[in-house]
């Protein structure tokens, strides 16, 4: 296949500087970029000088010269924006949360099936991080056995100066549980090697922004597919002495073994991130993944190429975001009660 390239279109969240690191590790070609805010594209610019910024999203979806369109445009845009990709030939990537309602979910769906086009969000807390991919690695191998609980954490640090206007707007941003839960909900469904789970409980709550009261700063998931339980807990409550935007975590119990998983930080004093911590029959071992191999990009384009699911299969990255969205209704619903 000839050099794939691609575009991006809509630069609303700084993630689109890890999607678009991702395919040009891998072997793609940054073709061009739109983005409407001069601000957001002079930024974008400065780090990739040679992509051209083109003046609307319509002469990027007619460019038949280029296959796939990358997004990070504000959350509540980005499915209808993956739709007119996918009904114009283009694969798609996306920022997660990739849809904030079921109706999207629903209609990207079902163009994504019409279409034959890869519809696929970047996970990146599974996908862009070496110990995680470490962890997939040893429970595949049948490290710890079969896969009992998970625990997932993803605390992040809110940086409230930093964030644009829609962050703090519900109807734009989707709720905590769509957002950051995604990831959490994704890497369930990989670990536990399922294509569905039920969500049994789930919660919501604003506890340190009363000033902001669409924003959600914590939220939790009680997952179970019926073998296999998890837990997962977010929020936007890191404290600003912590050396990393967020300590994010992963426990993984299994039959013969656990995994924990220290994603950006140790907390006891090792250097950098991507910790592992293997406890089985033989004793307690810690990984340093720091050089472990990401292949999320590499498959994704041999994926376009070969019209594969090798990346990540189709349904499991619909069905990580239905899981968080059910969530979020089922939060919201109850009421704050984190």
């Amino acid at each position: 296949m000839d050099e794939l390239r691609f575009a991006a279109v809509g630069l609303n969240h700084n993630h689109i500087y890890g999607q678009v690191n991702c395919l040009l590790r891998a072997g793609a070609r940054l073709a061009g970029f739109h983005e409407k805010d001069d601000a957001l594209a002079a930024e974008f610019s400065a780090v990739y000088a040679d992509a051209r910024r083109i003046a609307t999203a319509e002469e990027i979806l007619e460019d038949e010269n280029i296959g796939l369109i990358v997004s990070a445009a504000v959350s509540s845009e980005r499915a209808e924006l993956a739709i007119r990709a996918m009904q114009h030939g283009k694969d798609v990537l996306v920022d997660k949360p990739g849809m904030t309602s079921f109706d999207q979910l629903a209609k990207l769906r079902r163009v994504q099936a019409e279409t034959g086009r890869i519809f696929s969000i970047l996970y990146s807390e599974h996908f862009e991080s070496p110990a995680t991919v470490k962890a997939g690695e040893l429970v595949t191998a049948g490290a710890i056995g079969e896969v009992v609980h998970i625990v997932g954490l993803g605390p992040h640090r809110l940086r409230r100066e930093t964030r644009p206007d829609w962050f703090f707007r519900r109807a734009d941003y989707g709720g905590i549980l769509t957002d950051i839960a995604s990831h959490q909900c994704e890497q369930f469904l990989f670990f536990t090697g399922v294509n569905d789970a039920t969500v049994l409980s789930a919660s919501v709550g604003n506890r340190s922004v009363p000033d902001a009261p669409e924003l959600q700063d914590t939220g939790s998931i009680h997952l179970s597919t019926g073998r296999t339980t998890g837990m997962i807990h977010v929020n936007w409550l890191t404290p600003e002495g912590m050396p990393t935007w967020g300590d994010g975590r992963l426990f993984i119990v299994g039959t013969s073994g656990t995994i924990e998983v220290r994603k950006t930080v140790d907390l006891a004093g090792r250097e950098g991130g991507n910790h592992l911590f293997l406890a089985d029959r033989n004793g307690v071992e810690h990984i340093d993944c720091s050089r472990v191999d990401l292949p999320f990009g590499r498959q994704f384009l041999a994926d376009i190429r070969d019209r594969t699911e090798t990346a990540m299969p189709q349904e499991r990255c619909f069905k990580a975001m239905e899981l968080a969205l059910q969530a979020q209704a089922i939060a919201e619903q109850n009421g704050d009660r984190n």
